[in-house]
């Protein structure tokens, strides 16, 4: 381990922090290594706060789609405390009116049929595409949302919905800076890490062949490789 700053990684909406559970150790190999709480708040600027209350004075920082949203909210708060930053399969936009309908509807799925019934529908666009049929992918992504669980799912979902554009403040990002994307991510599509590392200055872009969304289980040595990399100054 070397004196870096401490690595601190904010999970996925329902992700808990077994979504990291393949990259810290290797990544403690290069600084200790933190999963932070994002369930509670009703915003994500709430959210963002009580994260950086709790954080070290200074820590790199990553963050996979809801995590992404939070880490660019921290940016806004408290962006002299960030040594460098990963956001990985997110997106620096505010919800789309359709996209607020469907958090909306999810919820109400949740409330209606339960929360598996919602998990059900969520894998087609959680993973490749090709690897929807992967039962061993499928449980574990269960299990990391049953971690989180319905209630604090649906609370997370409001406050997304509600999240500012992030894009009018990505070229006052000076850390440096990688953004990470599943090639085949559906979610949070390609355009979208194209977009912002275009915008922040200095950014390393990378795309993951053959992944989707939940990058970090989905091809976790070759994430866990990116993270090494970029941790170390790479």
């Amino acid at each position: 381990m070397t004196d870096a700053a401490p690595i601190l990684l904010i999970p996925a909406l329902y992700c808990s922090a077994r979504l990291y559970a393949e990259q810290i150790p290797a990544l403690w190999s290069v600084a200790p290594v933190m999963v932070a709480n994002h369930t509670r708040g009703d915003s994500i600027a709430e959210i963002a706060a009580q994260i950086l209350a709790e954080a070290p004075p200074r820590f790199a920082l990553g963050g996979l789609s809801m995590g992404g949203y939070t880490a660019l909210e921290i940016m806004r708060q408290a962006p002299e405390r960030v040594t460098r930053l990963a956001l990985m399969d997110t997106s620096a936009r505010a919800d789309t009116p359709e996209q607020t309908a469907g958090r909306a509807a999810s919820i109400a799925t949740v409330q209606r049929d339960g929360f598996d019934a919602f998990l059900d529908q969520a894998w087609q666009i959680a993973v490749d595409p090709a690897r929807t049929h992967d039962a061993d992918l499928r449980q574990l992504y269960r299990t990391i949302a049953w971690d989180v669980g319905p209630e604090r799912f649906m609370r997370q979902q409001a406050a997304i919905g509600k999240r500012p554009d992030s894009r009018p403040h990505l070229g006052r990002i000076a850390c440096p800076t990688l953004v990470m994307v599943g090639a085949q991510d559906v979610a949070t599509p390609p355009h979208l890490a194209e977009e912002m590392a275009a915008a922040i200055p200095g950014a390393r872009l990378v795309r993951v062949p053959d992944c989707g969304h939940l990058a970090t289980i989905e091809r976790p040595q070759d994430v866990t490789r990116i993270l090494v990399e970029w941790a170390a100054g790479g």
